[in-house]
């Protein structure tokens, strides 16, 4: 491979990118599932989306990097703007939008054949950057150490990702995300079927990259929210209704001094 071959692999961004859903409605066929919700999620910082089961926080989740729109009569309404630029703008193209608009999936879904090293790597690769050898190994090392693994795994970096702990694969997804260098991670309850040891590191690993990308989180777990997040957003559908945020704000407010009662009820327990 020669220098004219190869893209330097840069480091990840002092300056988070803001991100901002404007008038998001969102369809499965003919069922409404997300009525104009707007939310501006903060760079540098980490947006809790918290409400019951079949409220839309998912669907939202995922018209932030435009995988709504790969479900087969999936269709939307609105804008998401990244440092104030349309995702769904004619200029971007797909792959532009996921590599800066990462995902780490409720299940992690490391290639289990695959080597601890090329899961890290993978993402290269589908986004067209080359490197060398030495600039992958630096990638490898820092996106395992950003994701809190590098201490477990550096001794077996070529052992399939597969043979991992639930715990441990998450955090090598988390890695292979930081990898493409995203603006903004997205996370759709990445704890959820993980032990509470586990969660504590993805927590953990959390706390740590939110002053370098901007996070957002749904959860079901009232307590990661508050300990996780700075600000919060409360969705909900009624009545067979679409999904709506009935409220959001910083955290503490949220669950502290809500200002509607549907949302002190869902975080005290009293449904949901």
């Amino acid at each position: 491979m020669t220098l004219t071959d190869t893209m330097e692999i840069s480091a990840i961004t002092s300056e988070p990118a803001s991100l901002e859903a404007r008038s998001i409605s969102a369809w499965f066929g003919d069922h409404k599932v997300l009525d104009r919700v707007s939310l501006v999620m903060p760079g540098g910082s980490v947006t809790a989306l918290i409400g019951p089961s079949g409220c839309g926080k998912s669907t939202f989740l995922r018209t932030l990097n435009r995988m709504h729109e790969l479900v087969p009569g999936a269709s939307l309404a609105g804008e998401v703007l990244l440092n104030d630029n349309d995702i769904y703008g004619r200029r971007w193209k797909l792959t532009e939008a996921r590599s800066q608009i990462g995902m780490v999936f409720q299940k992690p879904n490391p290639f289990p054949a695959m080597s601890i090293y090329d899961n890290v790597v993978a993402g290269l690769k589908l986004t067209g950057r080359r490197a060398r050898r030495s600039e992958k190994d630096s990638l490898v090392e820092e996106c395992l150490s950003k994701a809190g693994l590098w201490k477990e795994v550096r001794e077996r970096l070529r052992q399939p990702g597969g043979a991992l702990s639930g715990g441990q694969q998450q955090r090598l997804c988390i890695a292979r995300s930081l990898a493409v260098r995203p603006k903004v991670l997205l996370m759709d309850e990445p704890c959820s079927a993980l032990d509470p040891t586990s969660t504590r590191r993805i927590e953990e690993t959390i706390a740590e990259l939110a002053d370098e990308i901007t996070i957002v989180i749904v959860t079901h777990n009232m307590q990661q929210a508050a300990r996780v997040s700075r600000q919060c957003a409360f969705f909900l559908a009624e009545n067979g209704n679409p999904g709506v945020i009935v409220e959001s704000g910083p955290t503490d407010v949220i669950f502290d001094t809500p200002s509607d009662p549907r949302t002190e009820d869902y975080v005290n327990g009293r449904f949901g």
